[in-house]
């Protein structure tokens, strides 16, 4: 091999190689997961309906505010995100602490829907399928905030040791995707039930 050639190889810029940080793939594995599997769970309420012997009811009207409450927590995520990046600690530590705050209330106004259900003699363990169903998905959907909330209230200590700043975004833009995500799902979930009850 000649010099020029060599030079040729000393100069020459490594290859872009296309990747993706573990943590983030990882994350959307889950997601994908579990989009899949509230898929397959409408799909069967779907199946499960349409053989009969289905009682149509009212959703519990506190799921509208469910519903408003975690739009407003997508708000203040996106802002502790925008604070994250200009290294603004006490808007980010507001924001998350807001966000976190909505979510405990979200699942509060679920428990009330729970027990509107449970005084119209809908039991999740009843003779009525339809109820039975309303139970699962939305108590599945439950199971998930809570993680989102663990998932909260790591970023929210980051962001008092100031460890979340514009350097070191990862965790919070974690925290942020699972988030939205989880206000996705609940909107899916609850105009799917409220057009197919």
């Amino acid at each position: 091999m000649t010099q020029e050639h060599l030079a040729d190889i000393k100069v020459g810029e490594p290859e872009e190689t296309l990747s993706m940080n573990p943590k983030k793939f990882m994350l959307w594995l889950a997601i994908v997961s579990i989009t899949m599997m509230f898929a397959g769970w409408t799909s069967g309420y779907l199946v499960r309906k349409a053989e009969g012997r289905w009682h149509e009811f009212e959703l519990p009207n506190i799921f509208w505010y469910s519903t408003a409450i975690l739009f407003v927590s997508s708000i203040s995520m996106i802002l502790a995100v925008k604070a994250a990046k200009k290294n603004n600690f006490t808007v980010l530590k507001t924001a998350i602490s807001i966000t976190f705050v909505f979510g405990l209330c979200f699942l509060a106004t679920q428990v009330i829907g729970f027990s509107d259900l449970i005084e119209n003699q809908l039991y999740f363990a009843g003779s009525d399928i339809a109820a039975s169903w309303i139970y699962v998905l939305v108590g599945l959907h439950g199971v998930h905030v809570i993680s989102g909330l663990v998932v909260l209230l790591v970023s929210l200590v980051s962001s008092f040791r100031f460890t979340a700043e514009s350097k070191n975004l990862t965790r919070i833009q974690l925290c942020a995707t699972y988030w939205h995500f989880l206000d996705i799902l609940w909107v899916y979930l609850f105009f799917f039930l409220y057009f197919n009850r």
